[in-house]
């Protein structure tokens, strides 16, 4: 289950921590490119729910910060959302990535090398796809055909990386009973490029 995180933040607060997230969202070095993602591992646990990630179905996520070696990991995408957005953790962000859903095998679980940029991605939102923590999920794709496919099976829409509604993010929300839909990757999803 993942956890409630905050009460909705007010307006002025989310346009600053918006302001210096894009400060801190920049990129790696300034003369370079962002480093390259993790490997998922065994032993990658999940930074708010304290679980290996590798024990849970749909998209994971890891964010990387500058002076660290290890990679800050997460159990679903709206966490890596939610980090970016409490003032109390680290604004040091150098690279996002997410899993491809867009390469999910027919259980909803995309390769553990199907890691894109976070800030590239498209995100099927207010879906009735139940994810890795057994409740809504953002579902990344790096292609948007891949995320409307998505969306013909489970309903809801896609955003981009910083149309991301923070309401979305902040709130949990049960899954409809009668609607949830256990993840799996579309049947005609196209061919991949």
């Amino acid at each position: 289950m993942t956890p409630v995180f905050l009460p909705r933040l007010g307006r002025a607060l989310a346009a600053a921590l918006a302001g210096l997230l894009l400060a801190a969202c920049g990129g790696g070095s300034p003369s370079g490119p962002p480093p390259a993602p993790v490997a998922l591992t065994d032993d990658a646990v999940g930074h708010y729910c304290g679980m290996h990630l590798t024990e849970h179905i749909g998209p994971k996520g890891q964010i990387l910060l500058r002076d660290q070696t290890r990679a800050v990991w997460f159990s679903t995408v709206r966490e890596v959302f939610a980090y970016q957005l409490l003032p109390e953790e680290p604004k040091t962000i150098v690279a996002i990535y997410v899993q491809d859903m867009g390469q999910a095998d027919a259980q909803g679980n995309p390769p553990d090398d199907a890691w894109i940029d976070a800030r590239q991605a498209h995100y099927l939102i207010e879906s009735h796809a139940v994810g890795g923590m057994g409740a809504p999920d953002a579902l990344p794709f790096a292609r948007p055909e891949d995320a409307q496919a998505y969306a013909q099976r489970y309903g809801g829409r896609v955003v981009g990386f910083g149309d991301m509604p923070e309401d979305y993010i902040l709130r949990y929300r049960e899954p409809d009973a009668p609607t949830a839909v256990p993840l799996t990757a579309p049947k005609d999803s196209g061919e991949r490029s």
